[in-house]
């Protein structure tokens, strides 16, 4: 956006007697990123301004075309019409740059390459480091405050812990900026970006926001699978879903978008007394007990729904399933998959981890002890 103010490509424009500020000609903006090579051709160039007003950062200036053309045709960014959706999530993502930038622009920063285990970590510093920092350059008013942002940013990918396996604390834990701001990037790194898979293998992009809160009203439950796909269902037990997607078929669909209707029905109340959070199960004394299990796939699946988020929850159990089997019981928390701190995912994220992850599953879970 800033490259094509200076360039004059955005600018004020008129058409049929009005006057439209600070907007761009599509096809003067795709020749643009054909000659200074953020685009190899023309279709490329369509499918990353498409992705730009997918993610509402540029629209038409009347909002009358809700795709890209490549024609002669006005676009605006939303931030030079003041539309850009400041949510909450773009808040702490601007948050987590300005830290960065502040901490990496003071001589002799605490951010440094340190060792754990005989691995390397970039941009790295430890989670008391940070807090007395936060609170002595007023970026928050006392240890608590700075603990939040901290947890903010964690939930956020902006921070992480070095091996993944702790949620941000006032502590000497080692932690990690998890995206390198300053890192030269390139718009078609946005066409790589569709799937969770690829933001876990691309650390450093500040394009995609990965939210790791579930939406408020959003309760529908995931089976978990091996043939990697996500259905909603209504039970368990595998021979239930026959009744309700009306398909002779005893286990899944192959169709990866069939949603089985009504969703009402597909949603039935979480099995939990009453919420718990993170901080009452990690907190000292608390009643509860952390098992591991490991269980292995059959040609079905694991045998268990997950649920909920921050913390998730085990909603159900199939009593026949390799999960039952291991010890699995519904109400149990999920505290890690595959070696990975997930307490303040949701139940999607950690669905996507496990499936596509190996065939014998390694969890923790927190079990209240009776």
């Amino acid at each position: 956006r800033l490259r094509l103010h200076d360039g004059k490509l955005i600018k004020d424009r008129r058409y049929h007697l009005r006057t439209y500020p600070n907007c761009f000609v599509a096809k003067e903006l795709t020749d643009w990123l054909i000659d200074h090579k953020e685009a190899p051709d023309r279709e490329t160039g369509i499918r990353l301004m498409q992705k730009l007003m997918d993610h509402y950062i540029i629209h038409h200036v009347c909002d009358e075309h809700s795709d890209y053309k490549d024609a002669k045709l006005l676009y605006r960014f939303r931030k030079d019409d003041g539309t850009f959706p400041l949510t909450k999530d773009v808040k702490v993502f601007l948050r987590g740059q300005s830290l960065y930038e502040k901490l990496v622009s003071v001589e002799e920063s605490f951010l440094k390459v340190r060792e754990e285990n005989s691995v390397k970590y970039q941009r790295t510093f430890l989670g008391c480091e940070m807090i007395d920092w936060l609170v002595q350059e007023g970026e928050a008013e006392n240890r608590k405050e700075a603990v939040e942002l901290g947890r903010a940013l964690l939930e956020h990918g902006i921070i992480q812990h070095v091996s993944n396996r702790h949620h941000f604390f006032d502590s000497d834990l080692l932690y990690q900026f998890w995206i390198n701001f300053r890192r030269r990037r390139r718009l078609t790194e946005l066409l790589n970006e569709n799937s969770s898979r690829a933001l876990s293998e691309s650390p450093d992009s500040p394009f995609c926001l990965r939210k790791l809160n579930p939406e408020p009203g959003n309760t529908s439950f995931l089976s978990v699978q091996t043939n990697k796909e996500i259905k909603i269902v209504s039970a368990v037990r595998r021979s239930s879903i026959t009744s309700l997607a009306g398909n002779s078929n005893p286990y899944f669909s192959t169709t990866p978008t069939l949603v089985f209707p009504p969703v009402a029905e597909c949603n039935p109340k979480s099995v939990l007394k009453r919420p718990v959070t993170n901080e009452e199960l990690l907190s000292p004394g608390a009643p509860y007990v952390k098992k591991t299990l490991t269980i292995v796939g059959d040609a079905v699946g694991w045998g268990f729904v997950v649920r909920g988020g921050r913390p998730c929850h085990i909603q159900a159990v199939d009593p026949g399933g390799p999960a039952a089997a291991a010890g699995m019981k519904v109400c149990q928390f999920v505290f890690s998959v595959n070696g990975m701190y997930v307490l303040h995912l949701d139940y999607q994220t950690i669905s996507s981890l496990i499936m596509t992850g190996p065939r014998t599953l390694v969890m923790e879970v927190m079990e209240a002890v009776e």
